[in-house]
């Protein structure tokens, strides 16, 4: 009877109480949007467009690009903001490693865009939502000039979406790519309706 009820107990601790409690301090307006997914929506139809956590495909001129991937990461008509976790698991001796590197840096070289390395090699999970600042500086001359920008305009945004080293010391700093293209297509949006 007493291991009955010693179950029972551990059962209301761990199955209802914990996880309601959790659930519920996620909800705070401070976690809220990372516990939700950090979704955003399009300016237009309000429809889920990725998820700022985790890396997007952008291909347009218009927009930066950020890691290439072996994931994909959206499928269908209206991007989901999720994607299977993975990498190539290629070995380096792998042909068709060395194969998907040098297709990059020939579309990199394309667009007149230096060999970065977070340019051309995919992330260890494949979702990686962030590039390097130099990254995202070499893109400045062809996002600026597909949206009719002057390259100075884009520096602040650029800042402004780099986040710091974690913890001040842990690997680098990093521009979440699809924040910064929000950003972009948010200004772009508040001057069409100005005119």
């Amino acid at each position: 009877m007493k291991a009955i009820r010693i179950v029972l107990i551990l059962w209301i601790l761990t199955a209802l109480i914990y996880p309601t409690t959790i659930f519920g301090v996620a909800q705070l307006p401070m976690f809220q949007t990372v516990a939700n997914g950090s979704i955003r929506q399009s300016l237009d139809s309000h429809q889920p467009i990725g998820s700022s956590l985790i890396g997007q495909n952008f291909t347009s001129d218009k927009y930066f690009h950020g890691r290439p991937s072996t994931v994909r990461y959206s499928q269908g008509r209206i991007a989901r903001p999720y994607g299977i976790s993975g990498g190539s698991n290629l070995a380096p001796s792998n042909p068709n490693l060395f194969i998907r590197v040098m297709e990059t840096a020939s579309k990199l070289q394309d667009e007149n865009i230096p060999l970065n390395s977070d340019l051309l090699y995919t992330s260890a999970s494949g979702l990686d939502p962030h590039i390097s600042e130099r990254s995202a500086r070499s893109q400045i001359e062809r996002v600026a000039r597909s949206r009719g920008w002057e390259p100075q305009e884009l520096l602040p945004l650029i800042r402004e979406y780099t986040t710091g080293k974690f913890l001040g010391i842990f690997g680098e700093a990093g521009v979440n790519v699809l924040r910064l293209n929000y950003a972009l297509d948010l200004k772009d949006f508040d001057r069409q309706r100005r005119r």
